[in-house]
């Protein structure tokens, strides 16, 4: 096999690109056709990917529980006290890279002030505000001079870097924090001669609000670890600071997705590092940083660290909760777009599966079942993402309308009643979503009226569309514009 792929490695990386718009596009289609050839086998996978779904929902449920507790407990943790522990613990350095084109100021102040705030002492901080050349000057030097004035001061360092497209690069986060973080690593480890060894990076987006003990937590972690310089850390990433803006139709799904980054904490066999993150430099150096030609950034650096690394790289939890935006414009219609080119941009992380599927094969270093697991966890995350809406919601409701006779049938009749009663109980699970919501969604502003947040829980009717928009349409376009070699552009989400 490792000959064959290097032989034809061309053919196999665009069969491997097209590999996942074929298996969405057959899952999907499958019932429509196979209610006339083969109904019975269509009817026992709708009933088994129910089923499926139900394990899904209940594992959710469960571990975002056990997550909560275990957030409740390091919220109110005194970290500094306990990192006096180690001796060394004022050794540890953070490079915290923000990257940002055309954010409004008041966005990048409220990730500043939040660093600012970090029970951590701000001189074991430093920030690079990762700028884009592109953006206009003028608008890019005011911010500067006024960021620079309220924070400069406050950290060891706050550097300004300014990234410009050069060939070979992609526009992005990814092509951006490469840049800022070998001049930064130049500049603190080549010229200071400050200790690699003692230094993480951070991963942040301009408008992620970090939970004041963030740091102080994510010190503790590295130090204890003695596996540190095989590691990543992720917190739990909430859609929540503006969450009482968006419509109904959009605060679903970031509700949704937000308790779904809660629960996947304690599952550290599937956890995989996304949006905001941290490893040391030292392995992000040894690894050789972002590939400044990519778009997805977050599971492509895991991967790449993975493979080189002969397999063994893991990411820990920080259960500390980490507010970010959810897409938001300024009309209805603006944030509904803005939403599902969001959504598009997540699911374009299957661009990355082909070579992290062919450096499977090639990489026989690697345990065979270690690296298998966590390949499989990437085809299910991505394979399937435009799938579930179609199983799911409709299943075997417009097959058997096209097949009537197969509907009269006893297999017919039962399996949409199973499958029925099945997601009627999985509804259950819902309610510990709505509770955890509750706790961390911030509190409802003044402005907004009481008797609509009342109504908040009704919105989940809304399941079906929100999920049609935001999940199936996004994913499956992704899958089809990889498929067809029709490769998407970078855009920033905007923020208002």
């Amino acid at each position: 096999m490792r000959k064959f792929i290097l032989k034809h490695e061309r053919g196999v990386y665009r069969s491997l690109e097209i590999l996942p718009g074929f298996v969405s596009w057959n899952l999907i289609l499958f019932p429509y056709w196979g209610i006339f050839i083969i109904p019975n086998v269509v009817a026992y996978f709708v009933l088994a990917y129910n089923i499926y779904w139900f394990y899904q929902s209940f594992q959710i449920a469960i571990s975002a529980t056990v997550s909560h507790f275990r957030v409740q407990s390091a919220m109110i943790f005194d970290w500094v006290g306990d990192l006096k522990s180690f001796p060394d613990w004022k050794k540890v350095n953070h490079l915290i890279l923000i990257t940002t084109y055309k954010e409004p100021l008041h966005i990048l102040e409220r990730t500043l002030t939040a660093l600012a705030d970090q029970t951590l002492p701000k001189d074991q901080l430093h920030i690079v505000l990762a700028m884009e050349k592109k953006e206009p000057e003028e608008d890019r030097n005011e911010k500067i001079k006024i960021l620079e004035k309220k924070y400069g001061k406050i950290f060891a360092d706050f550097f300004i870097t300014v990234h410009e497209i050069v060939p070979g690069e992609i526009p992005g986060k990814s092509s951006n924090e490469r840049f800022a973080a070998i001049w930064a690593k130049k500049e603190l480890i080549d010229k200071r001669k400050m200790d690699i060894n003692y230094f993480t990076v951070t991963s942040c987006d301009a408008d992620h609000k970090f939970h004041p003990n963030h740091f102080a937590a994510l010190t503790y972690l590295f130090l204890d670890n003695p596996k540190r310089y095989l590691c990543f850390w992720q917190a739990a990433i909430m859609f929540y600071n503006n969450i009482w803006k968006l419509p109904a139709l959009t605060r679903v799904p970031n509700t949704l997705g937000s308790i779904w980054n809660l629960s996947q904490l304690p599952r550290k066999d599937k956890l995989i590092n996304t949006a905001n993150y941290s490893l040391s430099l030292k392995l992000l150096d040894e690894v050789g940083y972002w590939d400044a030609d990519k778009i997805p950034e977050d599971w492509g650096i895991f991967f790449k660290s993975y493979y080189a690394k002969n397999g063994g790289v893991e990411v820990e939890p920080i259960y500390l909760p980490l507010y970010a935006d959810a897409a938001e414009g300024p009309s209805f219609i603006k944030t509904l777009k803005n939403e599902y080119n969001q959504k598009k941009r997540w699911a374009w992380g299957v661009s990355d599966d082909p070579w992290i599927i062919r450096d499977f094969f090639l990489n026989d270093k690697i345990p065979f079942w270690e690296k298998t697991m966590r390949v499989l966890f990437l085809i299910q995350s991505h394979f399937l993402w435009p799938v579930h809406f179609f199983v799911i919601t409709i299943g075997l409701t417009l097959p058997s309308i096209l097949n009537p006779r197969f509907a009269r049938t006893t297999l017919g009749y039962t399996v949409p009643k199973l499958s029925s009663a099945i997601l009627t109980i999985a509804l259950v699970f819902l309610l510990v979503m709505l509770v955890l919501d509750k706790i961390y969604k911030p509190a409802r502003p003044k402005e907004y009226p009481l008797w609509r947040a009342l109504l908040t829980p009704l919105e989940f009717v809304l399941m079906p569309i929100a999920g049609f928009l935001f999940t199936a349409l996004p994913g499956i376009d992704a899958h089809t514009r990889l498929m067809l070699g029709k490769y998407i552009q970078y855009k920033v989400t905007e923020k208002v």
